[in-house]
């Protein structure tokens, strides 16, 4: 069964970790977000350095150790990481995507790589240095539908020869500047097969033929880099193609096939809802700081209809959140306990999503021009929220897994 209540561990990770977000990275906000794509070196290192102690879960990548608790710490690791990721965006977004760590490139060596693979790679996360890892799946005429994706991927000797163009990489210039970085790219190795022929390729830092075209200047999360990505005859080893080069049916391939690849955003998704758990309580804790301040607290025990519209508006806003870290929660204590979680992946996601996107405007809006002002952060954190709602996989389509979950319907039944 679900249990609500953090573990003692969990707590203390979660203490620390709000001590660091609250006297280091908060006061760092303003700065690194006007000062976009500077990476925030020293916090860098220090943050490497708690996960390499085992602050942090499975977000400092590689194994646990095997040695007394080790198996409570494995069925906890993602629980721990959700805590983790919540503390670190309530400190500030743009700077906790900046942070190493394997990212969805991880995830997807983690999920779909052969033995050998996943120790290969994920080792290196677990160095003494800070290592980025990034997926590049956005391409302009395939953002949401990965199956109309055109970058191919041609077997030539003993490599693979890629062709194509990807957008919207987040940590994409990170990862490829980083000696021990790489991206892991979606390409087709047979354009006719559909989605039976998408497959996930290692490409690792100078990789001839891959170029940085572009690197975007963002709404939010600005301390984080976006980039796009060119491929032009860019040559990569045979083995770094993520398991078997099989163009198989996506009906028959159960968890090997296409279908095994999207099982990387089972692991994410969660985490993207812890980020938005992050900024939204950023927010509300700010406006009822303030408004304390003021001499204007929320009023629990009396009736909803005796309640100022102000109150009112804290109580729903306080309820989204709780709500969408109790969905956040249960679908990583699935991932923890080894249950497929596809559907409870997308309910925390479009949840979060939503939820962060409504509680920042309305902070913003009952602040009035103060809220509206750059003298406070509120207004960053509305800007930095909406990327919640947008990447890996929008509100929208969101809804459209859920239903689709729900009510048993395939993609030719639900669209």
């Amino acid at each position: 069964m679900i249990d609500f209540e953090l573990s003692p561990k969990i707590k203390g990770t979660q203490k620390l970790l709000r001590g660091f977000a609250e006297q280091a990275m908060r006061p760092l906000a303003r700065k690194y977000d006007e000062e976009e794509h500077e990476k925030p070196t020293d916090l860098i290192n220090m943050v490497h350095g708690f996960m390499k102690g085992g602050v942090g879960g499975s977000m400092s990548g590689g194994g646990e150790k095997k040695e007394e608790g080790g198996e409570k710490r494995r069925r906890e690791a993602n629980l721990t990481t959700s805590v983790t990721v919540e503390e670190i965006f309530w400190g500030d977004a743009g700077i906790g995507l900046a942070f190493p760590g394997q990212g969805l490139g991880g995830a997807a060596v983690q999920a779909t790589g052969t033995p050998e693979q996943k120790e290969k790679f994920l080792a290196r996360f677990t160095g003494d240095k800070p290592v980025w890892g990034a997926m590049a799946i956005t391409e302009p005429e395939a953002g949401s539908d990965t199956a109309s994706l055109r970058t191919t991927a041609v077997k030539d000797g003993d490599e693979w020869v890629l062709n194509g163009e990807k957008i919207f990489v987040t940590s994409g210039k990170s990862a490829l500047e980083d000696s021990e970085g790489f991206v892991v790219v979606w390409a087709t190795v047979d354009p006719k097969a559909g989605r039976a022929g998408i497959k996930p390729f290692i490409v690792e830092h100078g990789a001839p033929g891959m170029q940085i075209t572009k690197i975007e200047d963002k709404l939010g999360i600005r301390c984080s880099d976006t980039v796009s990505l060119s491929f032009m005859d860019c040559r990569i080893p045979a083995d770094n193609i993520l398991g078997s080069a099989e163009v198989v049916d996506p009906a028959k391939a159960g968890e090997k096939g296409f279908k095994g690849v999207m099982a990387t955003f089972d692991a994410t998704r969660p985490l993207v809802a812890a980020m938005s758990l992050g900024v939204g309580r950023a927010a509300l804790d700010f406006l009822k700081n303030t408004l304390a301040d003021e001499g204007l607290e929320v009023r629990y025990a009396i009736s909803p209809n005796r309640m100022t519209a102000i109150e009112r508006d804290i109580t729903e806003m306080e309820a989204n959140l709780k709500a969408a870290r109790l969905l956040t929660w249960r679908a990583v204590w699935m991932l923890d306990s080894g249950l497929r979680n596809s559907l409870e992946a997308s309910m925390a996601k479009a949840k979060a999503g939503l939820a962060v996107t409504q509680i920042t405007q309305k902070c913003v809006e009952l602040m009035g021009p103060l809220g509206y002002s750059r003298d406070m952060l509120l207004e960053k954190w509305m800007r930095d929220a909406k990327i919640n709602d947008i990447f890996e996989g929008t509100g929208q389509i969101q809804t459209l897994i859920i239903a689709r979950n729900v009510l048993g319907f395939g993609r030719d039944k639900l669209r």
